[in-house]
C-alpha cells in the first residue's frame, strides 16, 4: 500500500515535497526506551526525509511519568509537538476536548479502515471522528523466568490461578529466589495488580457499571475484592528489596539480569529489558515465558479477557502538513512487517500475525485474537487525574497504607469529582 493510500487527497511524491523545498521540521515525541526501535523508526524517519526534500524529522524521547508530567504543559505551549505518543482512553479525551489534537476523519483513506485491526482503530475513535493512528497492541500478564521457576520446582501451569501464583510465590521464597520485581516508585505498575485482579474479579461489567456510576461505582465489591487480593500478595513480601524506590526502568533491567523470577507487566517489558539490563539483552527469548492474569475463585467468567493498552500516535492542532504524510509513511505494511520480524511489538496492522518472530508476541498475538475483551489500562482509560488516583492506591496498597476499601473509595470519588 502507498502511503498516499493511508490518508485521503493527500500525495507524498518526491516532486510535490520538492514544490515546497523549505525546511519542514516535524517533532516527534515518544517513550520508546529501546535504542533498537529508536534506531528502526529514525531510519525510517530518513528514508521518508530523503524522498521529501526539506523535511527533517526530529525525534525525542522521555520516560514515560517525564512524559505525562510534561505533556499537558507542552502541548498548551505554542512550539508544542507535532506528532505525540498516545495510550488513548480517556486522556485522549481530555487532550481532544482541550482543543490540541487534530481530527484526522476526513484525511483518512476509507481503506486504510479495513488495514488496521477495528479494536485498535476504536480505541482512537470518539463520538464517531477518527483522532489518531494506532500502532501496537499489548497484553499484561506474567513474564517469568524459565530456568529461575525451574529450579525451585515450581510448574509455570500452577500460575493460572491466584491461589497457584500465591503458591509458587511461597515456593520462590523458600528457596531463596525473589519472587517479583517491580518499579513500585513510578506506582503505575503496581496499577497492573489492582486493575488486573478487579478485571478477573468483576469483568469487563463490573468496569462498565463502574464508568457508567451504576451501583457504588468504583466502590463496588469487584474493586475492593481486587484490594484484598492484592493485599493477600503483598503480605508475602514477594518483591524485590527496595521495590518503592525502584523506577520501572531500572526494576526491568534487573528482571533481565535474574534478580527476581516474574514480572506482572506488559510485552513492552521486552525492549525494556534489552535498554536497561546489564548485557543490553536481558532473558533470552527461549528462556522466557507468559502466563495471562490468574483467574481469581468465585471472580467473572470471562477468562479471555485481556488488560493491556492499544498505542499509537497523534497529530497536534497546528502541526506541519507533513506531519500526517509521514505517520502515513510510518504505518505502510511494509515497514510495520519490519517490526514484526525485527520483533519490536504487536503491530496493529492486519495480516502480520505470521511475520512474528518473537515466540511471546506470537502467543499474546493469539490471545489478542481471541479476546473476549481488552480492558485499557486504567490509568488511560480514566482519564489523567483519575488516572493519578488508581496509580496511588494501588501504592498504597502495596504498602499496607490503605485499606482495600478505602482504595476503591478514592477512585470512586476522584471518578465522581470528575463527572
Amino acid at each position: 500500500m502507498m502511503a498516499r493510500t493511508f490518508w485521503a487527497a493527500m500525495a507524498l511524491t518526491a516532486s510535490v515535497a520538492a514544490a515546497a523545498a523549505q525546511e519542514d521540521v516535524i517533532t516527534v515525541v515518544h517513550v520508546e526506551q529501546n535504542p533498537a526501535v529508536q534506531e528502526f523508526w529514525e531510519d525510517l524517519a530518513k528514508k521518508f526525509e530523503s524522498a521529501n526534500q526539506g523535511v527533517d524529522v526530529q525525534f525525542q524521547y522521555l520516560e514515560a511519568e517525564a512524559f505525562k508530567q510534561k505533556m499537558t504543559t507542552l502541548l498548551q505551549s505554542s512550539d508544542r509537538p507535532d506528532i505525540i505518543y498516545s495510550w488513548a482512553g480517556g486522556v485522549l479525551r481530555a487532550q481532544v476536548e482541550a482543543g490540541v489534537i487534530a481530527d484526522l476523519t476526513e484525511k483518512l483513506d476509507p481503506a486504510a479502515k479495513d488495514m488496521l485491526l477495528p479494536a485498535a482503530l476504536d480505541a482512537f475513535t470518539l463520538d464517531g471522528r477518527i483522532y489518531g493512528v494506532p500502532v501496537r497492541m499489548t497484553q499484561v500478564g506474567i513474564f517469568y523466568n524459565k530456568d529461575m521457576l525451574g529450579a525451585a520446582n515450581v510448574d509455570p501451569a500452577s500460575l493460572a490461578t491466584w491461589d497457584g501464583f500465591l503458591k509458587a510465590i511461597e515456593t520462590l521464597k523458600a528457596a531463596g529466589t525473589t519472587p517479583l520485581v517491580v518499579g513500585g516508585a513510578d506506582k503505575w505498575p503496581l496499577m497492573f495488580y489492582w486493575s488486573g485482579l478487579a478485571l478477573r474479579a468483576g469483568g469487563s461489567a463490573a468496569f462498565e457499571a463502574a464508568v457508567a456510576q451504576e451501583g457504588e461505582g468504583f466502590a463496588a465489591a469487584p474493586f475492593v475484592r481486587a484490594g484484598e487480593l492484592f493485599q493477600q500478595l503483598t503480605a508475602l513480601e514477594p518483591f524485590q528489596s527496595g521495590y518503592m524506590g525502584t523506577k520501572y526502568g531500572a526494576s526491568v533491567g534487573q528482571f533481565g539480569d535474574g534478580k527476581g523470577a516474574m514480572m506482572l507487566v506488559a510485552d513492552f517489558v521486552l525492549n525494556g529489558m534489552k535498554a536497561n539490563a546489564a548485557d543490553g539483552v536481558g532473558i533470552p527469548l527461549d528462556r522466557l515465558g507468559f502466563a495471562p492474569l490468574p483467574t481469581v475463585e468465585g471472580g467473572a467468567d470471562e477468562p479471555n479477557a485481556t488488560l493491556g493498552g492499544i498505542n499509537g500516535w497523534l497529530v497536534t492542532e497546528g502541526a506541519s502538513p507533513r506531519a500526517a504524510d509521514f505517520l502515513a509513511f510510518f504505518m505502510q505494511p511494509e515497514n510495520q512487517r519490519m517490526a514484526a520480524q525485527k520483533s519490536f511489538y504487536i503491530p496493529t496492522v492486519k495480516g502480520l500475525e505470521a511475520e512474528l518472530a518473537n515466540p511471546i508476541h506470537q502467543v499474546i498475538s493469539a490471545n489478542l485474537a481471541k479476546s473476549t475483551y481488552h480492558q485499557n489500562f486504567y490509568d488511560q482509560a480514566l482519564g489523567a487525574a483519575v488516572g493519578a488516583v488508581v496509580n496511588d492506591v494501588s501504592a498504597e496498597l502495596a504498602a499496607g497504607n490503605m485499606t482495600p476499601e478505602e482504595a476503591a473509595d478514592a477512585v470512586q470519588e476522584a471518578y465522581a469529582f470528575e463527572q
